[in-house]
């Protein structure tokens, strides 16, 4: 660091978040489960020495990330390289890992190297680092608010730690909105009555530096230093806006949100699915994709212990796809408590994963003949068809014959849950085995 980076980092002109990042472990706030004083990983990490190891850090942004690696890069005797991600392709990676290797043979020190936003280096770009990361001439600290399983290569993960991030809570958000207020030389109860803290915190959304960023955006929002009296929910809206939803289409949040929909449906919650639906709503997420979600989930996880919920979950794509938002939002709201609320059965769908199963294991088993079609003269004459009985000819349309290849006859696929409508099909089936049981005894 030069004297006129150090000027800047003393400025006061610096925003309030950069002003109060954190310069140590324990200045740090949040994450107890990887930094308080009895954690594995922080003590791994201080017993490390020069021989650091590399990781990933995962999380939402504004939860201590960056502040993290800054710290571990401040280690003594450690060179850091700072590689943010858009800024930085294979030719420049390659120049830095060379440099690492040079320095570790001559001056015997170790590189550390921090990639920001990893997760937007494409593949060959990552695959520059495993080498040196491999030879212990660097140690990567890459942070991401991607989940690395989905935009990191396998062979990069598998050398390094993961660590996942959770967004901050409010009392961490608490104590960062004391220190705020006070860097800002005024204070929390001066700005805010006990509502609108809680409603500051919701509008923060766990992230430190929306959080800092609002205060610092109110306090030189009132030339007098504080409001003549602390602000309620609705005037602290008024300055600072509404809140924006953490979401992304292509991303975890719209994965794990469109996960905690779905499992909420299938759990019969209808609570549970109309708040994950109300996230969805706010976050305009696709409603094409959205309304084949729930068709899928219709024949999936309900089927035929509600044969109606497919027809709700089709005309809920029809409406949604024509209307849009935000009026698609009642349609889908009416389509996600009928599913939430109706029987639940997926023995459609199990049996179709074991019939899928049998089929990959045996593969193209000869169709007995009678079930094969006789359209032509050549068909006929090789017995296709021949055997056939037309099962309406039979009581209640029935007749007891052998439909599935000789070499897997009597395989059972389907068991009925026994729920709604199913309830009607499972007596039904019943007596189809009935009347097969009487049939192979009549015969024998």
């Amino acid at each position: 660091m030069d004297l006129f980076e150090a000027a800047r980092n003393q400025s006061p002109d610096r925003p309030l978040a950069e002003r109060l990042r954190p310069k140590s472990l324990d200045e740090m706030v949040g994450q107890p489960k990887l930094l308080s004083g009895q954690a594995h990983w922080r003590k791994q990490l201080q017993n490390a020495g020069l021989r650091l190891p590399s990781f990933i850090l995962f999380g939402p942004p504004g939860c201590g990330k960056t502040t993290l690696a800054r710290i571990v890069s401040s280690t003594p005797d450690v060179f850091t390289e700072n590689c943010p991600a858009i800024e930085t392709g294979a030719k420049i990676l390659k120049e830095v890992c060379d440099r690492a290797r040079h320095r570790q043979a001559i001056e015997r020190k170790r590189t550390l190297i921090f990639v920001d936003e990893i997760h937007r280096l494409n593949r060959a770009q990552q695959d520059v680092l495993l080498a040196s990361i491999e030879a212990g001439d660097v140690s990567l600290i890459g942070a991401t608010t991607e989940n690395p399983s989905h935009t990191l290569n396998p062979a990069l993960i598998s050398r390094c730690q993961v660590l996942a991030f959770e967004p901050l809570t409010e009392l961490d958000l608490k104590e960062l909105a004391i220190r705020g207020f006070q860097a800002m030389h005024t204070a929390l109860e001066a700005w805010v009555t006990n509502e609108a803290m809680f409603r500051l915190f919701s509008i923060s959304d766990g992230d430190a530096r929306k959080l800092l960023n609002s205060i610092e955006w109110l306090c030189q929002s009132e030339p007098a230093g504080a409001p003549a009296q602390p602000l309620v929910p609705s005037e602290l809206e008024a300055r600072l806006g509404a809140m924006v939803l953490r979401f992304d289409r292509a991303g975890d949040a719209h994965y794990d949100t469109i996960s905690a929909l779905i499992k909420s449906i299938r759990g019969s919650d209808p609570d549970a699915s109309i708040y994950y639906l109300a996230r969805l709503v706010r976050a305009e997420e696709d409603v094409a994709f959205l309304a084949r979600r729930l068709v899928i989930l219709a024949s999936e996880d309900i089927s035929n212990a509600d044969p109606r919920a497919l027809q709700v979950a089709v005309a809920c794509f029809e409406a949604v796809t024509r209307v849009g938002w935000p009026e698609a939002s009642i349609t889908f709201a009416q389509t996600v408590t009928y599913l939430a609320c109706a029987p639940k059965s997926n023995a459609s769908y199990m049996a179709l994963q074991a019939a899928l199963e049998l089929v990959d294991r045996t593969g193209s088993l000869p169709i007995p003949l009678p079930l094969r079609s006789s359209k032509t003269a050549l068909s006929k004459s090789l017995g296709f068809g021949k055997g056939y009985q037309y099962s309406h000819n039979g009581a209640k349309g029935f007749i007891d014959q052998d439909f599935l290849p000789a070499e897997v006859a009597g395989t059972r696929f389907l068991e009925l849950s026994g729920r709604g409508f199913e309830k009607n099909m499972q007596q039904y089936y019943d007596w189809i085995r009935e009347q097969r049981s009487k049939s192979q005894s009549d015969s024998s």
